[in-house]
């Protein structure tokens, strides 16, 4: 990767340049009725945060000039921290949204380009097994396979790095880009796919065997995730999802459609179930485990839900509003805040024994799960708008440092931030809260009747059917 410490270089010096952050003027929910200037304000606000509060919290700090990749280890202050291994779900996310930073931000996108390039490069050279192929879950912070690592690989990591090199191909055409998509999929689909039952087994060895039961030695009931051995789960679900649905786009093959409907019936028809929540485990056939609801799964799965029936332009229209938007209603129902607004991290279906503290990435997500039921419902009731202007008041004046950059990672129910929680880790990046605010302001431009601040734009590239 040394070719591209010129290019990486140039970006740092550009993205150094000093900006203020944001001023913290509390957020009144009351002062925005709805209507095209609210919608334009709102929008105003939410661009400017994601770049001067998130983007320049990661980027070029974030940035590994000496290994290659994406650190991801930040303490609350935004100081270096310890824990800086390299992990397929955190440097995919990385090179995620500087691709998107790129499709949507035309100012930024020659000095995020070549971050889009040095996180594609270390996907493909580090990250990619080249004796089993497939995407390591974890290397160290060079990005070396522990000696006595065996290796284990996870369909929930590979569907990130699908997501990401198909952000990649989009943002700047890129060959190679495209090339990891593909092999990344086609990897994944002739190794782990269920025939019998559809969807995906997980927890992998390193050549790509199924662990269908508790391997020798193991020294937990679960794997990676937290699911256990042998079984599925929505969370490696709902991201295939998200990552066919991406690399669709790019690349409509005919395994890759049938695929992605595939998986989105199994969300849409048996992960999601009345009153509106999620099933987190499941036999291999796809029988439910009894487990908790966490809505920040369910208000992320509407949007992705809609998000992937657009794309297959499917004519079950009605079927899947239904169930995105009980994906919605019913956490609003049963684990919103109903003093300071937001969204709660977990509890039952129906709202007993909720854990009340509130974690960056439902907060992300949830709002742009409310904006998106705004606007489809927005001329039958009022309550989305309402809950979307109650969510984003609670990220503005409780969730967000805005003395030091990005979220904090997890909030306590009186609205106090809980400090001790790093500001980068494994899990917490740029990811959830760029998308949000990114689709969030593009939501609200198009509502307002304007266009977006920060349009997408797509290089030309070559046939996306190529082999």
């Amino acid at each position: 990767m040394a070719h591209q410490a010129p290019a990486i270089v140039a970006a740092t010096a550009a993205l150094l340049a000093p900006v203020a952050l944001a001023t913290a003027e509390p957020f009144e929910p009351d002062a925005h009725l709805p209507g095209p200037a609210s919608y334009a304000r709102l929008a105003a606000q939410m661009e400017t945060h994601f770049r001067e509060g998130v983007l320049r919290f990661w980027f070029p700090r974030s940035t590994d000039r000496a290994h290659g990749g994406f650190l991801p280890s930040f303490l609350d202050d935004g100081s270096p921290g310890p824990e800086n291994d390299k992990t397929i779900v955190f440097q995919s996310r990385m090179t995620w949204i500087a691709a998107q930073v790129v499709l949507r931000c035309p100012d930024l996108a020659d000095d995020y380009r070549p971050i889009v390039e040095h996180g594609l490069a270390f996907l493909d050279t580090k990250m990619w097994d080249r004796e089993f192929g497939g995407p390591f879950w974890q290397l160290d912070p060079t990005g070396t396979l522990r000696p006595g690592d065996a290796g284990e690989k996870h369909a929930y990591g590979i569907a990130f790095c699908i997501y990401a090199a198909a952000a990649a191909r989009q943002a700047t055409g890129s060959e190679r880009a495209l090339d990891l998509a593909r092999r990344t999929f086609r990897w994944l689909d002739e190794r782990a796919h269920d025939a019998a039952h559809g969807g995906y087994h997980e927890a992998l060895l390193r050549d790509g065997t199924p662990i269908l039961g508790p391997p020798p030695g193991a020294r937990a009931a679960t794997a990676l995730l937290g699911t256990p051995h042998g079984f599925k789960s929505m969370n490696a679900h709902i991201h295939l999802l998200e990552a066919f649905t991406a690399l669709h786009e790019t690349w409509p093959d005919p395994l890759l459609t049938a695929r992605l409907n595939e998986v989105f019936e199994i969300v849409r028809d048996r992960i999601a179930a009345p009153p509106g929540a999620l099933h987190l485990y499941f036999a291999p056939d796809w029988r439910p485990v009894p487990g908790h609801d966490s809505y920040g799964h369910d208000v992320e799965t509407a949007y992705l839900l809609l998000e992937a029936h657009h794309a297959l332009k499917r004519d079950d229209e009605a079927r899947t509003l239904a169930v995105a938007r009980s994906l919605v209603d019913n956490p609003l129902a049963h684990g919103w805040d109903a003093e300071l607004g937001g969204f709660y991290d977990y509890g039952s279906p129906l709202g007993h024994h909720c854990a009340k503290e509130k974690i960056w990435w439902t907060q992300a997500e949830g709002l742009n799960a409310l904006l998106l039921m705004h606007e489809r419902f927005g001329p039958e009731t009022p309550k989305y708008y309402g809950a979307f202007l109650r969510q984003w008041a609670f990220i503005w004046n409780h969730q967000i440092d805005h003395a030091r950059g990005e979220w904090f990672h997890t909030v306590a129910p009186s609205g106090e931030p809980e400090r001790h929680h790093p500001k980068g880790s494994y899990w917490k990046t740029a990811y959830h809260n760029g998308r949000a605010l990114l689709n969030a302001a593009e939501t609200l431009r198009r509502l307002a009747g304007s266009p977006p601040a920060t349009p997408r734009t797509t290089p030309s590239r070559s046939s996306p059917t190529s082999p």
